[in-house]
């Protein structure tokens, strides 16, 4: 067994357990208020050893595709960072280990844009350009009718559920 061998088997042990799923928590973290990444990478940071209050300071930028420029989706963003987390370990010299994490961020961001038609956030909003202020929607309930990003959260929750985390009992 070589090295790479060793360290695959080895993350495959430490893979986060999942004992049910989290997909309506992550929405239900949205329509509460979250903005889209702060709803699915809070849902699961804990399996990560990362408490909310960090989780939610972490992903504060990136909702709105990076704060309102809307550009690549918060959810999508939030995947890259909880499939960081799974992965891991990476030193700054081990381009093998950096490739590994890329290529399982590269398909699970091809996963919801093949579900989707995107990843960038006015795409997927029918929005023309960046958004040219900064403040943040009220989150209304013509807000939430209007706005298709609960279903874009539930399938980012799904994709991780799927591709990142291991099944408990």
């Amino acid at each position: 067994m070589d090295n790479r061998d060793k360290h695959d088997n080895e993350k495959q042990a430490d893979k986060a357990v999942l004992k049910e799923s989290r997909q309506e928590q992550a929405v239900e973290a949205f329509l509460g208020g979250c903005n889209c990444a702060q709803a699915v990478f809070s849902t699961y940071a804990d399996l990560f050893g990362i408490d909310r209050q960090t989780a939610m300071n972490l992903t504060n930028s990136l909702g709105g595709g990076i704060s309102r420029l809307r550009e690549v989706c918060g959810t999508v963003s939030a995947m890259a960072l909880l499939t960081g987390l799974a992965e891991g370990d990476v030193e700054p010299t081990d381009l093998k280990a950096r490739e590994r994490v890329y290529k399982r961020t590269r398909d699970l961001t091809a996963k919801f844009e093949e579900e989707n038609g995107s990843l960038i956030c006015r795409e997927l909003l029918h929005i023309l350009g960046r958004d040219s202020s900064s403040r943040p929607s009220e989150r209304t309930p013509e807000y939430y009718r209007k706005r298709p990003c609960a279903k874009f959260v539930a399938c980012a929750a799904k994709i991780v559920e799927q591709e990142l985390l291991e099944p408990g009992e």
